[in-house]
């Protein structure tokens, strides 16, 4: 190998380990900071999803704030009725919990599931499921950004980039109500 072939596979090397680097601090969330809230006037006090659309809605007082694109459970059509279908839920939830140090950038969990999609479950012999959320990337996959909309990915939650997510995150506080519409 000549001098410009060690000189070319140095920098490749390089280039493979501060992208590596990059991944790891992604994944790791190293530096990542829990956005404030914003100003209660600027606070959504709802959220609409709409699944057929792929768009996150936040409003207040029935003005839209912001629109944000987005990605759904693998099996996007249909309400969830159990673990594991892939489905992202319908009707009115609200916003359980806030989670900083998510496995998928920030997250807001959904109160899924509700006394019915419990009980119903419960009837059928098989888990409603849980833990839907509106996140960003799964850690160390931020890289992807918009992306990953060209396909539902999610195990029924409602995905969106981890920009999106902190702006979601700062504007969206615990009990706000969320409804998914088919």
């Amino acid at each position: 190998m000549g001098r410009r072939g060690r000189i070319a596979a140095v920098i490749g090397g390089l280039a493979v380990l501060g992208a590596g680097a990059v991944v790891l601090a992604d994944f790791s969330q190293v530096g990542r900071t829990e956005p404030p809230l914003v100003a209660e006037a600027e606070r959504a006090d709802r959220v609409l999803v709409e699944k057929a659309a792929r768009r996150l809605t936040l409003l207040r007082e029935g003005r839209v704030l912001a629109t944000y694109p987005i990605s759904l459970g693998f099996v996007p059509e249909g309400h969830k009725a159990r673990e594991g279908d892939g489905r992202t839920p319908e009707g009115v939830y609200a916003i359980a919990f806030r989670n900083p140090r998510s496995v998928a950038h920030l997250s807001l969990k959904v109160s899924y599931p509700s006394p019915a999609d419990a009980a119903a479950a419960q009837a059928g012999g098989y888990s409603p499921g849980g833990d839907i959320m509106i996140h960003g990337l799964m850690n160390g996959f931020s890289w992807l950004g918009r992306l990953h909309r060209l396909k539902d990915w999610t195990q029924g939650c409602v995905g969106v980039t981890n920009a999106e997510m902190r702006a979601i995150y700062a504007r969206v506080d615990l009990g706000t109500p969320i409804e998914f519409k088919p």
